[in-house]
């Protein structure tokens, strides 16, 4: 065998040897991807992904679509090749595996904790949303979660309304903390409670719930520290003064949550937003309407631009990494908060872009 057709036949060996290694080779990355984007203006699925009622609502145009990104499951044993291909890819991201499912977090247990917080960007966002509009929120501290082997479990129970601890008032979610933790472990507290049923009852009637019970814990020590703790996470529940329904499934996170609440905005104000431009955005907000950050910006930027989005509505905080590889022919927009997004927006609506606040690199 001539030794040219030898060492070729050699080197193809040694090619399809490191290939099949490769495949064989699994490596502790997963990929992140652009994913749908959704106009919360318009439908998913044949139904309006903002419904609406008991308030007037206007005609809108143009687009405020919220944006998402695919991840690999957490079972996924990416291969070598496949992590390769990814690092070269514009498109995707590869990331390691404990950066989307850490402490070994399966799927199942990530995708109920992505839900969990989509319900509660949701939530936030009506409120947001009513606040920018300057229509009342009702609100109320409640017990959003109860530690299971805790001195609270089967006394107290996620929905139950704090009125007081100890006979303080409970204002803020972070007030119960404060109150149980000027005890020491072993001594009782005492909370004032409308249990869940009735609050969810006098929820449905349009009614505030009234009245409360006395519901009596012996703490215990936190395993952290010394402090005293009763086993449950307080949180705040709303009564909205109309119905408005998010109607959107198969998404997870709390990113949504700023276009969730300028669509909310748009249809409860004459006019529109948009001015009829595609405009895109992501960010969490929170019940003040302040935005925050999220992950995965490069894959949004990349998911707008191939819907068509002209604009993307950026958190502050990803400005920098949104600045360094932005898609031709989209304009990042920086926003701190639900009232920075509906000036800029304005700004896009009349044409005065050269005023649009922008994000840099650095």
């Amino acid at each position: 065998m001539p030794r040219r057709t030898a060492t070729m036949l050699a080197s193809t060996l040694i090619l399809i040897a490191l290939l099949c290694a490769g495949v064989l080779i699994k490596v502790p990355y997963s990929e992140m991807s652009p994913g749908p984007t959704v106009n919360t203006l318009g439908e998913a699925r044949g139904e309006p992904v903002l419904q609406i009622s008991g308030h007037k609502t206007y005609p809108t145009t143009g687009h405020l679509n919220m944006t998402t990104v695919r991840v690999t499951g957490a079972g996924y044993n990416m291969n070598l090749v496949e992590a390769v291909y990814g690092w070269l890819a514009h498109d995707n991201k590869v990331v390691p595996h404990d950066t989307l499912y850490p402490d070994g977090k399966t799927e199942e247990q990530s995708s109920q904790e992505n839900a969990e917080e989509f319900s509660q960007s949701q939530e936030s966002a009506k409120v947001a949303a009513l606040n920018e509009l300057k229509i009342p929120v009702k609100s109320r501290v409640v017990v959003a979660s109860v530690v299971k082997g805790s001195p609270a479990e089967n006394k107290l129970h996620a929905g139950d309304v704090i009125r007081s601890v100890d006979g303080s008032p409970v204002k803020e979610p972070g007030d119960v903390a404060k109150l149980v933790t000027k005890h020491r472990p072993g001594q009782n507290v005492v909370f004032a409670v409308v249990p869940a049923k009735e609050a969810a009852a006098a929820e449905k009637a349009g009614k505030e719930p009234e009245g409360s019970e006395n519901v009596t814990i012996t703490t215990e020590k936190a395993k952290d520290g010394d402090r005293a703790i009763v086993g449950i996470q307080a949180g705040t529940d709303h009564t909205f003064p109309f119905s408005i329904d998010i109607k959107l499934a198969d998404v997870g996170g709390p990113s949504a949550g700023l276009m969730f609440a300028l669509g909310i905005v748009d249809k409860l104000t004459p006019g529109d937003l948009t001015g009829g431009k595609f405009i895109a955005g992501t960010g969490t907000i929170d019940d003040a309407g302040k935005v925050g950050p999220i992950g995965g910006i490069e894959m949004k930027l990349i998911g707008a631009r191939g819907a068509g989005a002209r604009y993307f509505l950026t958190p502050a905080e990803n400005c920098a990494a949104a600045a360094s590889d932005t898609p031709s022919g989209l304009t990042l927009v920086k926003v701190s908060t639900i009232d920075d997004a509906t000036k800029a927006l304005e700004k896009i609506r009349t044409g005065d872009t050269a005023g649009l606040p922008s994000c840099s690199a650095k």
